[in-house]
């Protein structure tokens, strides 16, 4: 299992800024990490998505590696459900939900338990 130190601040914006674009409909993607850092958001074909919920087509996955998963709940609660419960545990040990109304204070990660878990967000280097 890769270790993550936490989640790059512009790909944490661009989750927010997509379950922002969905609502009312949930967004769902699956992380992806480099150097220990999160980075990347794939969005697999065929994800369904609706007010109360949204369905990854895990089988639509290509042949890489994940760390967990993303997804939004418009509704405001950031507490996983069964179902996303049982996804967890397919898709690594690190799963964000965001809520309304999609800033900085509306997120949380969970460990593929469900229990919450403490992910820092690190500033993205530039090369100056």
């Amino acid at each position: 299992m890769k270790k993550i130190k936490g989640i790059s601040r512009d790909t944490l914006i661009f989750i927010l800024e997509v379950s922002r674009s969905s609502y009312p409909n949930e967004f769902a993607g699956l992380l992806q990490a480099e150097d220990g850092i999160i980075t990347e958001v794939l969005i697999l074909p065929g994800t369904e998505a609706g007010e109360s919920s949204a369905l990854l087509r895990l089988y639509m996955m290509p042949n890489i590696s994940t760390v967990g998963s993303v997804h939004s709940h418009p509704g405001g609660i950031i507490k996983p459900s069964s179902a996303d419960l049982q996804m967890f545990g397919k898709t690594g040990n690190y799963h964000i939900i965001v809520g309304y109304p999609y800033d900085l204070q509306s997120w949380t990660c969970f460990n593929a338990e469900g229990e919450e878990r403490e992910l820092q967000i690190i500033d993205d280097q530039t090369d100056e």
